[in-house]
């Protein structure tokens, strides 16, 4: 059985302005098995957000990717957390990203499935146990490269989109791609959700990859990468409010990409982030130098770290096969503890982005600059020139060693086109 209510109105400019993310009560009564709601508006006019609170707190979000959600006590629309329909009030979470002069009207209908007489259990199937997928070949191994006792260079991707959010793959889909590209580990961050924390486990062990649990907190002034298992950041607080959640969880919050198009990173902080996502897919043409000008402004007064220095990593942030391009472009490189596998080893990964043991390349076998205590290697990079704060000079032979400095530093071919960067 099923029961509605529709709630309607019209959102102003002056609502947007009184702050990004509205709250629409809805009272939930007793015996209400599971929960849809369904927000209906003039998509060519503008542009609304959605998510949903219960009385105990969040429990999804998907923003402008769908108009409907349904959760119940075991299963939920991918970007909202299964579970409990506790009686009370819940909230519809309404972001309003773009709304005209004259105002947008809007329906949300809640739909409350009301809780049918039990059936009779089936027994379940058995079914045969089948033998595990075959790891994939470490890219480490793979390229040859040296690390130190206890560690292993990992290659993977640190920003990555499912059905969850605004992506098109299922999470055993996109584990699935990843594998296929040769990436060692993969962090999955939907937008303003944790939802598809549920699956990394299970996908992790079929496609063979270390998945890491991550969440883009997602504003209009900007989008954050929190990595790790620290559970969800509200994105509707202050952006220093989420880097204090998330390393008092033990995970590392990251700025992404900063000068990117309309979500360039605009939020003032009084404690910077030392994490920041350099190489974002959209720096198509490497010669021209805005994230690295960025990167420049934004180290000076870096709270916490008394060297100043960044931390670069790379993000392909994938959402759809359309899009023409795999995880991995660019690739993040991890110096992780222990050897990339088992369940450890997405803490591993999390650690390693935390302590500054990180490089990016442009895909898994491009190019690549590493740094081993006090010195570089340079990887396939014969004839490019590695550029730093006190270096300049050209990298002969396609292993080479050289005396490494402080700070963050890059490979770049005669053009001036950025192909490699080393924290």
């Amino acid at each position: 059985m099923t029961t509605g209510a529709a709630i309607s109105g019209t959102w102003t400019l002056d609502d947007r302005l009184a702050g990004p993310v509205a709250e629409v009560p809805v009272e939930v009564r007793p015996g209400t098995a599971a929960l849809t709601v369904r927000l209906s508006y003039d998509r060519s006019a503008g542009v609304l957000d959605l998510g949903c609170a219960g009385p105990a707190g969040f429990r999804g979000w998907s923003g402008g990717a769908r108009s409907e959600y349904t959760i119940t006590p075991s299963w939920a629309t991918p970007g909202y957390l299964p579970g409990e329909i506790e009686p009370g009030v819940w909230r519809v979470l309404v972001g309003l990203h773009r709304v005209p002069l004259g105002g947008l009207p809007y329906e949300i209908r809640v739909i409350r499935h009301v809780r049918p007489p039990a059936r009779p259990r089936r027994r379940r199937a058995r079914f045969s146990r089948v033998p595990g997928p075959v790891p994939p070949e470490p890219a480490a191994v793979r390229r040859r490269l040296p690390s130190p006792p206890g560690y292993r260079w990992l290659a993977g991707d640190l920003h990555a989109h499912t059905d969850h959010s605004d992506g098109t793959l299922s999470v055993y889909e996109l584990a699935g791609v990843a594998a296929a590209a040769g990436l060692d580990f993969l962090a999955v961050t939907d937008h303003n959700t944790v939802s598809h924390h549920l699956e990394l486990a299970a996908a992790s062990a079929l496609a063979g990859l270390v998945l890491v649990p991550g969440q883009e907190v997602t504003t209009d002034l900007g989008h954050a990468g929190a990595l790790g298992d620290v559970g969800w950041i509200d994105f509707r607080r202050p952006p220093d409010e989420w880097a204090k959640a998330v390393r008092d969880r033990g995970g590392v919050l990251s700025v992404n990409h900063p000068v990117a198009a309309d979500c360039a990173w605009r939020h003032p902080m009084a404690d910077r982030p030392r994490v920041v996502e350099l190489w974002h897919w959209s720096w198509w043409d490497r010669s021209r130098g805005a994230p690295l000008a960025w990167a420049q402004a934004w180290t000076h007064g870096l709270a916490g770290d008394p060297d100043g220095d960044l931390v670069v990593v790379g993000g392909g942030d994938y959402h759809r096969p359309e899009e023409g391009h795999l995880p991995g472009a660019p690739t993040t490189w991890v110096l992780a503890e222990g050897d990339g596998r088992g369940p450890e080893a997405a803490g591993a990964v999390v650690r390693a982005v935390a302590e500054g043991r990180t490089a990016v390349s442009a895909s898994p076998g491009a190019p690549l600059l590493l740094r081993l205590e006090d010195e570089f290697l340079a990887v396939d990079a014969d004839g490019l020139v590695l550029w730093g704060p006190q270096t300049r000079r050209m990298v002969r032979g396609d292993l080479a060693l050289l005396p490494a400095h402080p700070g963050v530093h890059r490979l770049e071919t005669h053009a001036n086109e950025v192909v490699a960067l080393c924290s």
